[in-house]
């Protein structure tokens, strides 16, 4: 077997690879997860994040835990 030939099989290999990814990707069963993923970045769109208010007083989180040196 010369380089031509092992060149050949690696190129048919990622030929029949590409395809299986294509078919897979297109594929009727998989059309609801990927139309639900396209809209993640929609999702809780109005929500607000939280903000942790017991972090946002530092002097009272070191007395909580009772840090005397602040």
């Amino acid at each position: 077997m010369d380089i031509g030939t092992v060149r050949g099989i690696i190129t048919g290999i990622l030929i029949v690879a590409f395809l299986g990814l294509v078919w897979w990707a297109y594929s009727k069963r998989r059309k609801k997860d990927f139309d639900e993923a396209a809209n993640l970045p929609f999702a809780d769109e109005d929500e607000r994040p939280n903000r942790d208010k017991s972090a946002s007083v530092e002097a009272d989180s070191r007395q909580n835990k009772g840090d005397r040196n602040a």
